[in-house]
């Protein structure tokens, strides 16, 4: 008889064995590099999203370039509803025409998101942020955001304008940024994934 032990099988090659293959990294969110832009960096080693970019502006520039904008929105709207019949100054509740009112409202709306979303596709500023000096940015790689991007952007913003609690909405929306970490985001920056740098 052979004293020789009976062969065993080779091990198995880990590309062939399903029990130790490991899957595929996950692709990094938003197409970026890695970095997590609402996670503080996504992890050791990962690159900040804002690396390379101004800074932040301040928020309460913001919310003045804000008021700007919504003035000059404001006076065009003004025009408008007069032209139109839509204005309503009797603000008897026995007497609200809610048709007039909600006419203007919507096209306060209406005429925000268009300006707000022109501008900041064309430049990343309105006027109010041009005049303080800041623009609007993509988080992921400090792009000016597409016309798509800043359309979802001005909607976030706008949309509730036209329907109720215009003035609440709009404070809370734009002054999220003076509480939000790390990125000075307002409630309309998270939903376009977008930051607000300055350029001074």
């Amino acid at each position: 008889m052979s004293s020789e032990p009976p062969p065993y099988p080779p091990p198995p090659d880990d590309d062939n064995d399903p029990f130790r293959k490991q899957p595929p990294p996950a692709p990094p969110p938003y197409g970026g590099d890695g970095g997590d832009p609402y996670g503080g960096g996504g992890g050791y080693g990962a690159q900040d999203p804002l690396a390379g970019m101004p800074p932040l502006a301040d928020s309460g520039k913001r919310v003045l370039a804000r008021i700007i904008d919504m003035i000059l929105v404001g006076v065009v709207v003004g025009l408008l509803s007069w032209l139109f019949g839509t204005n309503e100054f009797d603000v008897d509740p026995d007497k609200v025409e809610y048709g007039k009112s909600f006419g203007q409202s919507l096209l306060a709306a209406v005429l925000y998101i268009a300006y707000d979303s022109f501008l900041i596709a064309k430049t990343g500023q309105t006027l109010g942020k041009k005049w303080l000096g800041m623009r609007v940015a993509n988080l992921n790689d400090g792009a000016t955001p597409t016309l798509q991007t800043a359309l979802a952007r001005a909607a976030v913003l706008w949309i509730p304008f036209a329907f109720c609690c215009a003035c609440i909405w709009t404070a809370i929306c734009g002054g999220w940024s003076f509480f939000d970490k790390p990125y000075k985001q307002g409630l309309h920056d998270k939903a376009a994934k977008t930051v607000v740098v300055s350029t001074t």
